[in-house]
């Protein structure tokens, strides 16, 4: 039997360690089924009950420890609930969601990759029936632009206080987003093309392509970064001439994805843009609650890739067992599939799953069900 691959399991806050309780249901059932080499261990940090305990988020390791896994699976970090109790050990943001910044660029997770298509038996929000046919990958750079974290805050406190936050992107982390963007429309393209399911998009100059890309910027008041995004654009498509390409200004690209999400299928955009492009994109496509995501690094195996739901820790439904971990399953698929480029059994088993939390949903989806009862319910259907 192959060496196991290794899972780090973070519960974190809130809803977190619920929802992270079904997913690892199903891993039992599916490593006891087929056999599957992997094995996992349960971290209690990050959380706000570990910093309370030791006065930090996660330890100082953390990163080195996390180094020995193939892949995390992460619940929710932040506020922990439930909101009821005023005496409930709180953090701000900024130190209960640190680790995941600190991961991100600890493990260069350089692509956040967040599907959304509009399954059956998932909330419709939008009143067009052609949003039936949402279907889009959200490709968010991960390592870089908005998020690096530099700047500071001089005067602290006073009426003259000055913040200042630093935006970075590089050439590089331009090139590697873009690129994978159009990698993944051509592999889009030839899943919809074996399924019977093409689409075509136009290009500029009049023709039709199976495949598109949108590369999202503010250009127009972010001219720096935003100029050499659309350069390195135009520069990577010239390599793929069968993919269309678009372009669209953030606050546009908001809008459009309400007006015609369906007339969108990979669209690439820089961190902070991306982090909210994948939020509106998730209740699109039903919710936060049916929503899957992904912090990978393609290019190092060596590295741990981390899976985590798109939605929060949910405090103001935490411990009460009704939670919907239908993400959290999700996106538990979705790590095994990542893992399958390693064994193709695994990749196998996170279709199997999939498919067990989509047919749920197709049958189930309005239904007010407790946590336990889907999870039970997704087990059924894998039996």
């Amino acid at each position: 039997m192959p060496q196991p691959l290794r899972i780090a399991v973070m519960p974190g806050d809130g809803i977190g360690p619920e929802v992270v309780t079904e997913a690892v249901h199903c891993l039992e059932l599916l490593r006891e089924k087929h056999q599957l080499p992997i094995e996992w261990t349960r971290f209690p940090w990050p959380s706000h009950a570990w910093h309370e305990r030791h006065g930090e988020v996660m330890p100082e390791d953390a990163l080195s420890q996390l180094a020995q896994y193939d892949a995390i699976l992460l619940g929710a970090l932040g506020d922990p609930g439930p909101m009821d109790d005023p005496e409930r050990y709180l953090l701000p943001d900024s130190v209960s969601l640190a680790p995941l910044l600190d991961m991100r660029k600890g493990f260069d997770q350089w692509v956040c990759e967040r599907p959304a298509r509009l399954l059956p038996g998932a909330r419709q929000y939008l009143a067009d029936d052609r949003a039936r046919d949402i279907d889009m990958l959200v490709i968010r750079e991960n390592s870089e632009g908005e998020y690096v974290g530099q700047g500071g805050r001089l005067r602290q406190g006073t009426e003259h206080e000055v913040a200042t936050q630093m935006e970075v992107f590089t050439r590089r982390g331009a090139e590697r987003i873009i690129r994978y963007g159009f990698e993944q429309a051509r592999l889009r393209a030839d899943a919809r093309r074996r399924d019977g399911n093409k689409r075509d998009f136009p290009t500029l100059s009049g023709e039709r392509c199976e495949s598109q890309v949108c590369v999202v910027t503010k250009r127009n008041a972010l001219r720096y970064w935003g100029d050499m995004y659309t350069e390195v654009f135009e520069q990577v498509a010239r390599d793929y001439p069968d993919v269309a390409t678009h372009h669209e200004l953030i606050d546009a690209a908001c809008m459009k994805f309400v007006q015609a999400p369906w007339a969108f299928d990979v669209v690439v955009a820089s961190n902070l843009q991306g982090d909210i492009l994948t939020d509106l994109a998730a209740v699109l496509s039903g919710g936060m609650g049916v929503a899957p995501s992904c912090n990978l690094n393609p290019d190092n195996p060596d590295m741990p890739s981390m899976f985590e739901p798109t939605h929060g820790s949910a405090p103001d439904i935490a411990g009460q067992g009704i939670a919907d971990p239908t993400a959290m399953l999700f996106t538990t698929a979705r790590m095994l599939e990542w893992l399958g480029r390693q064994d193709p059994l695994l990749a196998e088993a996170g279709r199997e799953l999939y498919a067990a939390v989509a047919a749920d949903l197709a049958q189930n989806g309005g239904t007010r069900r407790d946590t336990r009862n889907i999870g039970d319910s997704v087990l059924n259907r894998l039996k």
